[in-house]
């Protein structure tokens, strides 16, 4: 049995976020994917939400499972029982970015895996930076977000900054 690990922050979940779990799933028997806290990063959401986002989206994929972690990656693989990280990459400059951590991650822990997978062309340009800023600005992100995570994203920041995105 292959089990890997999806991290990352999610601030908000995104359809390439879904994207590479979908996939990482038809790859993996099991898929956890893993709401990271990094402290050098404010997140909009808090974890338990952005977990929630996460579980209704992924219902309906028997393998894969919703968790959170702190602290350093290779510790929470141990935790889970495997040494594979899942990765998407949208760009060179992600792959970059990305080849340094698994590298580091190796060098943590020799028995760590990163597997990348490309995101599709329709999403290789999303951020969840960019998602909250256009949410902020009044624009739409309905087809970049599920439905459910855009009225999260709404309320959140009717919530956080008094003022309705519409």
């Amino acid at each position: 049995m292959k089990k890997a690990v999806y991290p990352g922050m999610f601030d908000p979940f995104t359809h390439g976020h879904l994207d590479v779990i979908k996939r990482g799933s038809m790859v993996f028997d099991t898929l956890v994917v893993s709401v990271g806290c990094n402290p050098l990063k404010e997140a909009l959401f808090s974890i338990e939400e952005r977990m929630e986002m996460i579980q209704e989206q992924v219902a309906d994929l028997g393998n894969v499972e919703v968790d959170s972690f702190s602290g350093m990656l290779v510790d929470y693989l141990k935790t889970q029982q495997t040494n594979i990280i899942l990765r998407g990459i949208r760009t060179v400059s992600d792959f970059e970015y990305e080849f340094q951590r698994a590298l580091t991650n190796r060098v943590l822990d020799s028995r760590v895996e990163t597997v990348f997978i490309m995101a599709c062309e329709q999403y290789s340009f999303l951020n969840s930076t960019l998602i909250k800023e256009i949410v902020s600005l009044g624009g739409s992100v309905g087809q970049f977000v599920p439905q459910s995570v855009e009225r999260c994203l709404m309320q959140k920041f009717k919530q956080v900054y008094g003022k309705s995105i519409e």
